[in-house]
């Protein structure tokens, strides 16, 4: 067996604010990481840390961008087991984003219309929570009776088949492993 991370985040900032005031839920960004440490997380958010609407996949790193730039972002860090088998087959998930970033785009719309329940995959496009379900299911972890594009970020935050490792301060997290390199 195999940990694998997820990683919640409220970075405080005006669209955050914005989307929690209606999801009602305390984090709305989700990442994917295979290190306790968090050094490499990937998602589909920000490109540039300062402009929200510049999107797509992206490998952020917890001491630099846009969690760097939002010096008080909250989280939650998350672990589950995954079997030898799924474990190759995200890593291999994750890799092909890696090699095919430029291929794809941040869904923004279909975060608009998840609200209402509207939603529709797009080819090529994902939102943060889309695409960690998606990557999951692909590696025959299926989580949920839904389809990646209506899984929200808390959904995470409320599954108990994942452990609670940690939930404060992201730079109070860092901390813990001694490898606070630039917040």
């Amino acid at each position: 067996m195999n940990d694998v991370y997820i990683l919640l985040t409220d970075t405080g900032s005006i669209l955050t604010r914005l989307i929690k005031r209606v999801t009602k839920s305390p984090y709305n960004h989700v990442s994917i990481s295979f290190d306790e440490d968090l050094e490499s997380v990937y998602s589909f958010g920000r490109k540039k840390p300062y402009n929200p609407f510049i999107g797509g996949f992206v490998r952020e790193s917890i001491y630099s961008g846009t969690f760097k730039r939002f010096k008080n972002t909250t989280c939650m860090v998350l672990k589950f087991q995954v079997p030898d088998d799924e474990y190759e087959m995200l890593n291999r998930n994750i890799n092909f984003f890696i090699d095919h970033r430029e291929d794809y785009v941040y869904n923004l719309r279909g975060l608009a219309l998840q609200y209402f329940k509207k939603n529709q995959p797009r080819k090529n496009a994902y939102f943060c929570s889309e695409f960690v379900a998606d990557v999951l299911y692909q590696s025959n972890l299926t989580l949920w009776d839904i389809p990646p594009h209506m899984v929200r970020p808390y959904d995470f935050g409320e599954d108990d088949r994942f452990e609670l490792v940690f939930e404060g301060r992201l730079d109070d997290y860092a901390t813990r492993y001694d490898i606070y390199k630039t917040i």
